[in-house]
């Protein structure tokens, strides 16, 4: 859990300190790429990591994704202008991705199904406190020392976490392979280099540049190309990186469709929920992110309670009835009255419903695998939710300024802002607007975000079709006595 807090944290605490950071290193053009980077790197190499684990075991990839994180630290602590912070930062991520996908596994290693959500509910649980904590360590470290200490408050609590995986995880003894473990580093080197292209194209695509424009086309041609390479790459070696089984099996295909199209839906309350408290609902940032703050907590609560339910009708069955109650969620949002109160979105309880959906399915999808193949699992599934997040934030983007656009282009008063940055900006300084520029552009934000949810709600219908088509009706559970065995038999 101490391992699984530095990447959780790491994710939020930079937010509230970007002021101090660009007021010092300056880079205020590039500042973003603090946080893509970042999500970049962990992302592109999760599965890279799953196989790794499967093929020398979860306690060496995870000391190493430690070490590999505290280094990162330490760097961006040091760092002397945005350009380096930024490489630094990817250095983080890097070890970021093997915290992520292997403590995981890991919690699959060491308990049976039985025990499992509980487990699984405090992993949620430092992933809930960290999305409230994150930005506020950050704020009051960036206000009363110096932004360098958010990255050197990891140093200590790494170090504990790094000296009890040592000395406390103990991997059961794995049987001496009859050949030397080959490590698939081409396969490793086109799956990061094809993450890496399409995801900065969705990152950036819309921001830093239009979507039709040379770049964006250059970067998902690259991808799709390098996509082609990796697959006749994949097919060809002795062990993939990401083997063939993870899309034949029909279980393990379904599972990473469903949390792909749960990772689009997610950006809806996460990105756009904390913009639409304070620029409709008028609330500051820390109210606005205890509205959000409801969602975070109220995930791993479900999550914890789940098995009460999945073992009374099935995994697939209870995912389906959490993605029900989103998608009811999701489309209520719409119907909220403007500009209304701060309880109204709080109130649709959409971390509940999403935390009965995707815990059932995670411990679904590793119950059918042996140890050889669980981290493998493990890490398509976390890799699938990651890109659907990165798809969903630039998709949904485009929906909020297409939205924000059109209503703009028609406003009965001209010198408003064009996109959804702009607004919120000119919305933090009401006095410089006339209470009419500033009804308007609160009613053209709550339009957008309207938007997003009814889209948000198009990725709920879309996991619950590949549930009920896709998912077998019985997961293929296997004994959890065997599931233990490093040999998967």
């Amino acid at each position: 859990m101490l391992g699984m807090g530095l990447a959780a944290i790491d994710g939020t605490v930079v937010a509230t300190a970007v002021p101090q950071i660009v007021g010092d290193l300056g880079g205020f053009a590039v500042f973003s790429w603090l946080f893509s980077g970042y999500l970049l790197a962990v992302t592109v190499t999760l599965p890279v990591y799953g196989k790794l684990s499967d093929t020398f075991g979860r306690k060496p990839v995870l000391v190493a994704g430690i070490i590999l994180f505290l280094a990162g630290s330490l760097l961006c602590a040091t760092a002397w202008n945005m350009a380096a912070l930024i490489a630094f930062r990817v250095v983080q991520g890097l070890g970021g991705g093997a915290l992520q996908g292997t403590v995981q596994t890991i919690a699959a290693d060491l308990y049976p199904l039985k025990e499992r959500p509980k487990i699984q509910a405090k992993l949620s649980t430092v992933w809930a406190t960290s999305s409230v904590a994150g930005p506020a360590l950050g704020g009051l470290l960036a206000t009363y020392a110096d932004w360098r200490w958010i990255f050197l408050v990891n140093l200590p609590v790494g170090a504990v976490a790094l000296w009890l995986v040592v000395r406390h995880l103990h991997e059961p003894a794995r049987p001496r392979p009859a050949t030397r473990p080959r490590v698939d580093w081409a396969g490793a080197l086109t799956v990061f280099a094809t993450g890496a292209l399409l995801l900065t194209a969705l990152v950036q695509g819309g921001v830093a540049w239009p979507w039709l424009s040379a770049p964006s086309l250059t970067l998902l041609g690259a991808s799709g190309a390098l996509a082609a390479l990796t697959v006749v790459i994949e097919r060809r070696a002795a062990e993939p990186v990401i083997p063939g089984w993870v899309w034949r099996r029909r279980p393990i295909a379904s599972v990473n469709l469903a949390l792909g199209a749960m990772g689009l839906l997610m950006v809806a309350p996460t990105v756009f929920l904390p913009t639409y408290a304070q620029s409709v609902l008028g609330l500051g940032p820390v109210a606005a992110g205890l509205v959000l703050s409801v969602m975070t907590l109220s995930w791993p609560v479900a999550a914890a309670l789940s098995d009460r339910v999945y073992n009374r009708v099935g995994f697939r069955n209870t995912a389906i009835t959490g993605m029900s109650a989103a998608l009811l969620a999701l489309l209520a949002f719409p119907l909220l009255p403007f500009p209304g109160a701060a309880w109204q979105p709080a109130l649709l309880m959409l971390g509940a419903a999403l935390g009965l959906f995707q815990l059932p399915l995670i411990v679904g999808v590793q119950s059918t695998v042996g140890w050889s193949e669980r981290g493998t699992t493990t890490a398509s599934v976390l890799f699938c939710r990651q890109v659907g997040q990165s798809l969903g934030a630039a998709l949904f983007g485009a929906v909020a300024n297409a939205t924000l656009a059109s209503r703009l282009a028609g406003a009965p008063m001209p010198g408003l802002p064009g996109d959804l940055d702009g607004v919120s900006r000119a919305l933090q300084s009401p006095a410089a607007l006339s209470s009419a520029a500033t009804d308007y552009l609160r009613r053209a934000v709550a339009t957008a975000t309207d938007h997003v949810f009814v889209g948000a709600a198009g990725a709920a219908v879309l996991a619950l079709l590949v549930l009920l088509v896709m998912a077998p009706r019985r997961f293929p559970v296997l004994d959890d006595g065997a599931r233990g065995r490093p040999d998967g038999t």
